[in-house]
């Protein structure tokens, strides 16, 4: 191997970077809405932070449909989330060269 040395430097830097991006990810915040924005949910990193409901959908004789539509906001902000982190992971890993399916550890 001729450029152990080099790929052992790649792999230091990567080390950093992934620290970093952990810190990042802790901190991204995503809100997905559903029912035209009249339920929203927020998460900080993967964590839920917040749920605001229209007062006009807080009607005891219809929860099915508030419960569906907290799902539904709260599958949005967990997709927006996976996106940005998705992003983040190219931009780290770009140039390095790992076989397919390679997964990050966050």
């Amino acid at each position: 191997m001729k450029d152990l040395g080099g790929l052992m430097k790649s792999m230091q830097q990567m080390q950093v970077k992934l620290a970093e991006a952990q810190k990042k990810m802790e901190s991204i915040q995503a809100e997905g809405q559903a029912g035209a924005g009249m339920v929203k949910v927020t998460l900080t990193g993967e964590k839920l932070s917040g749920i605001s409901i229209d007062k006009s959908l807080c009607d005891p004789e219809e929860v099915e449909i508030l419960e569906d539509l907290i799902k539904a906001a709260f599958e949005d902000a967990r997709k927006k989330a996976e996106d940005a982190r998705k992003s983040m992971e190219g931009d780290i890993m770009g140039g390095l060269p790992l076989p397919p399916g390679f997964k990050m550890p966050f």
